[in-house]
């Protein structure tokens, strides 16, 4: 007993606060080779003044049962006499599950820019009615949004892509999907296959349709399926900007703001002048795992200035 305790460097004093199983509590071999089996669990301390430097981790594991203790403190909550419990349905679970998983796999990165986008405002109020008696569609902002993303897309096809691992996939087709709200709460994003051969027109419908459905739960399975970048419209709600979470397995998502009348400085030949401008922010969330801060910034710039170039005297 005494070489083993020596060969583990057990002090007289750790070694005399060991209980025996033997004759009148006597230490024998099988009980020191089990001490020294659960030692890293044992609450048996020798005194500081007889502490060896092997001694020292059996302290410092006793601080890594820590951060076991964090799962179990999020997942109490207190509920009073008056709160109401309500059990989430399928669909806000699958979101639930989806967003942390979002979370937890890509560090999320967001790029803001203001954009003017008086053109575009003044093009559509001057051919929605034009446009609704000939196509019998209402058109709003949200194709032009997808029309101007998809070309900032064949811009920077690095954006068009989803991680597998260490590899990078980089897509062939541009299948933008629009985050849709339901009367339920809950939230579907409907996908534009190949948006980026659609004309204003065939977006327009194409949004107009998916969105119709959405609502109605009329969506079929492969229409919320295959998309490779993904436009949320928190302006609808009257938000001016948001930080969105990627749509897994894709690696950006743009959120477009309401658009305001705002006072703003324009540069003329004549010097700077200050006039009311229709103004929105854009915000693109990227995973920075394979979008670095330049092509997200780069990415976001470029819908803009297709917004703010918008052509007021572009036919419909």
């Amino acid at each position: 007993v005494k070489s083993i305790a020596s060969q583990e460097n057990i002090s007289v004093q750790e070694l005399d606060s060991i209980k025996g199983s033997g004759a009148d509590g006597r230490l024998n071999k099988d009980d020191l080779l089990s001490y020294i089996a659960n030692r890293t669990g044992n609450k048996i301390n020798a005194a500081p003044a007889e502490a060896t430097p092997q001694q020292q981790p059996v302290a410092e594991v006793k601080t890594s049962p820590a951060p076991a203790a964090v799962p179990s403190k999020t997942s109490t909550t207190s509920v009073s006499g008056g709160d109401e419990i309500i059990e989430m349905d399928r669909m806000r679970k699958l979101i639930a599950d989806h967003m942390v998983m979002s979370k937890t796999t890509s560090p999320h990165v967001t790029s803001f820019v203001e954009a003017d986008v008086t053109n575009m405002v003044l093009w559509r109020n001057k051919v929605k009615n034009t446009f609704e008696k000939r196509e019998n569609e209402k058109i709003t902002f949200t194709p032009i949004f997808v029309e101007a993303v998809a070309k900032a897309i064949k811009d920077f096809p690095m954006i068009n892509v989803s991680v597998n691992g260490t590899q990078i996939i980089k897509k062939r087709d541009i299948n933008i999907g629009m985050a849709a709200a339901l009367p339920s709460g809950n939230l579907i994003v409907p996908v534009i296959k190949n948006a980026d051969q659609l004309n204003l027109v065939g977006l327009t419908k194409a949004v107009n349709d998916l969105a119709v459905r959405a609502r109605t739960s009329k969506l079929k399975p492969d229409e919320t399926q295959g998309g490779t970048f993904t436009l949320t419209n928190v302006g609808s709600f009257g938000n001016v900007m948001g930080t969105p979470i990627i749509n897994q397995p894709q690696v950006a998502i743009l959120a477009v703001g309401s658009i305001k009348k705002k006072p703003a400085v324009l540069e003329t030949e004549h010097g700077d002048v200050i006039a009311i401008r229709h103004m929105m922010f854009l915000s693109l969330s990227y995973d920075h795992r394979v979008v670095d801060g330049s092509l997200g910034g780069m990415f976001v710039r470029r819908v803009a200035d297709y917004l703010e170039n918008w052509d007021f005297n572009r036919e419909i």
